[in-house]
């Protein structure tokens, strides 16, 4: 769960533009491409689910 947690955190921060050079050198070093890639695609799906629900919300 702990390394789940550490991709999770390397994703966003990576997607918000915060993460370091050396955090993301780390991070390719010690995690699985493989994981990187499917937890960024699950990240993405869920903020274009949210961006299209709070669409929807504004614009009925």
């Amino acid at each position: 769960m702990n390394h789940f947690l550490n991709v999770l955190q390397s994703v966003l921060a990576a997607a918000f533009g915060v993460q370091s050079e050396k955090k993301r050198k780390q991070d390719f070093q010690q995690a699985s491409l493989i994981h990187i890639i499917i937890v960024a695609i699950m990240f993405l799906a869920i903020f274009i689910a949210f961006v299209i629900l709070v669409v929807n919300i504004v614009i009925p």
